[in-house]
């Protein structure tokens, strides 16, 4: 037997016993010629285990050539360390381990960097070295909040009359959104299987079958530009439902966050949770996430500011801009000129703003360089409707109503976390709902999907889908925290006319649809019930419950930001044999 107990077990009731422990030398020091201190490291925790020279020689040399991360087996008695020397940072800090026999299960060599303490190596040394990297603590930690969130999903859903079934890793390549990640076959020579984006298409076909409460956790795959909060390949836990509408989803999901909030981090989140209409955020906050954590809300003048003598501000009114701000309150002394003038202004540049005007609440009037430009009945108007007060900083962008929400949506969250408007600890949840059906394609002179083209239109918006498609709502929803988009789902199309429609609005013809989604549609045609659905990015969340904003902190084995992996060296070149059984020649592509 290689351990009695594991790392983080003992306590003193255990004092008295011969235990065996088995483990990672974590630290190591001498204390004169008599002692040798270790602390032994599993994923349970710490134990101090102590050699004494007294009690065998043999043992005591051994122990002196230890060195951190070899691995050793110890067995020892369990002794109390007595009053005023219990180690408070240990959960094992009231007991010690007297050393009885020592065995040297496995050497280490030197770390590339410390398993704990010291400062963390470039990411990419992390990842080459992931075998070490997931012996620390805080790596180990987030890898068993995934377990127990995965753990109380399943519990919460089984509890529920939901079935868990796989759907294949291996399917046709539908492309639309993302790229596809694809697979060629040997049997089926200049044929390939794509992996799957998301199982959104075989859900729906399971709800056609009959299974009217699915969920999976599933493995998904997407091609596409990376960053911290986004993988190649993902897991998202998967949902579809039959015989409901948007609020049977809505509660469902409710009670899964309230639930598995309660169960991992200790959290009551009351339900249900807020919703807000596309709409409301865009123009609330700029954008369809918005970290709800604080308020600081865009505040349009548009009105006031096109009828000051301000030129840009008239320009923009009078060609169908906004002008659009924000309110630092009590930002006059946190933010200098050349902030302003130079940081922020640039800041919102990079979102396609051409400039950040800014005036100061001083005196009941306002200040700045273009203050002038606005007669004081103007000026008290803009005080009220951005609820100034003495001190405060208002900033405005004049531009179109896209680069307004984009530019004040970013300068919100920026000037969020700088001047710590909220505890990071804390979570806002919110559903967001009624997104548009389609949105224009300028460059393709098309309408896109917004979300996939399965989404149901909103049923009052109906008599547009011809007409205004612009218009149309689509009975889809997000679930946002703390800014992210945590979930995404809608109503689906379960009538093929409509399906039908939709696609001729995406100038997908019926030959086309029936070439990329032909076994949906023919599913469609033999009796499909209504049915909604939605899925959740399991590592998002996971991110989001452990305080990080990294999302490769939380998988085991992630890809870096150009998709490589550094553990493996994946992905690689393979032999010529094989790229003969698959038909394939590579061609090198041309020097830049």
């Amino acid at each position: 037997m290689h351990r009695t107990h594991n790392c983080g077990e003992l306590r003193r009731a255990n004092a008295g016993q011969t235990v065996t422990l088995a483990g990672w030398v974590n630290s190591y020091r001498e204390q004169g010629k008599e002692l040798v201190f270790v602390d032994l490291r599993d994923r349970y925790g710490k134990t101090q285990v102590v050699f004494y020279t007294d009690d065998d020689s043999k043992i005591d040399s051994l122990a002196r050539r230890l060195r951190r991360e070899d691995v050793i087996k110890i067995v020892g008695e369990v002794r109390y360390r007595g009053d005023g020397l219990v180690n408070a940072k240990l959960a094992t800090g009231e007991i010690e381990v007297r050393v009885q026999q020592l065995v040297v299960l496995s050497r280490s060599k030197t770390p590339p960097f410390e398993i704990e303490g010291g400062e963390l190596p470039n990411e990419e040394l992390r990842l080459k070295h992931r075998f070490l990297d997931l012996r620390r603590p805080e790596l180990q930690r987030n890898i068993i909040l995934r377990h127990e969130l995965t753990q109380a999903v399943r519990e919460y859903f089984n509890q529920r009359n939901f079935l868990e079934i796989e759907t294949p890793m291996l399917g046709r390549s539908t492309p639309e959104g993302a790229r596809d990640y694809l697979v060629p076959s040997r049997v089926h020579p200049g044929s390939f299987y794509a992996l799957p984006q998301s199982p959104q298409i075989y859900k729906q076909i399971l709800m056609v079958s009959g299974f009217d409460r699915y969920y999976q956790i599933a493995r998904c795959f997407r091609d596409e530009d990376l960053r911290a909060d986004r993988q190649p390949e993902f897991t998202q836990i998967d949902v579809e439902m039959a015989f409901v509408e948007r609020d049977d989803v809505l509660n469902t999901i409710d009670g899964l966050v309230s639930s598995v909030m309660k169960k991992v981090r200790g959290i009551e989140v009351p339900v249900p949770l807020p919703r807000y209409t596309y709409r409301d955020v865009m123009e609330r906050f700029g954008c369809d996430k918005p970290d709800m954590r604080f308020g600081m809300e865009i505040t349009d003048i548009t009105d006031i500011a096109g009828a000051s003598e301000f030129s840009v501000f008239k320009t923009v009114s009078s060609s169908g801009g906004r002008i659009r701000g924000l309110n630092v309150k009590g930002g006059s002394e946190k933010y200098s000129r050349r902030l302003l003038d130079v940081d922020l202004k640039n800041f919102v540049g990079d979102f396609g703003a051409k400039g950040l005007a800014y005036m100061k609440v001083a005196g009941g009037k306002l200040e700045s360089s273009i203050a002038k430009f606005f007669s004081d009945a103007q000026q008290q108007e803009i005080i009220s409707r951005m609820q100034g007060e003495e001190g405060d900083l208002l900033l405005f962008v004049a531009d179109t109503y896209k680069v307004t929400c984009a530019a004040l949506a970013a300068l919100r969250n920026r000037i969020g976390k700088e001047q710590n408007l909220y505890d990071p600890a804390s979570f806002a949840c919110l559903w967001v709902v009624d997104f548009p059906l389609v949105t224009w394609n300028a460059e393709e002179g098309r309408y896109d999907a917004e979300h996939h083209p399965f989404c149901q239109p909103n049923p009052e918006d109906s008599e547009y889908l011809k007409s205004d498609p612009g218009k149309v709502r689509a009975d889809s929803y997000d679930l946002v925290v703390n800014g992210y988009e945590a979930a995404s789902g809608s109503v689906r199309i379960h009538d093929s006319e409509v399906q039908q429609m939709v696609f001729d609005l995406l100038k997908i013809n019926s030959e086309e649809a029936e070439r990329r989604f032909g076994f949906l549609l023919e599913a469609l045609r033999f009796g499909a019930p209504p049915h909604a659905g939605i899925a959740l990015g399991l590592d998002r969340w996971v991110m989001l419950l452990a305080g990080n904003d990294n999302i490769r902190e939380v998988i085991a084995f992630p890809k870096t930001q150009k998709a490589a992996d550094m553990l493996t060296g994946a992905p690689s070149g393979v032999d010529d044999r094989q790229l003969r059984d698959l038909h394939i020649d590579v061609v090198e592509p041309p020097p830049k």
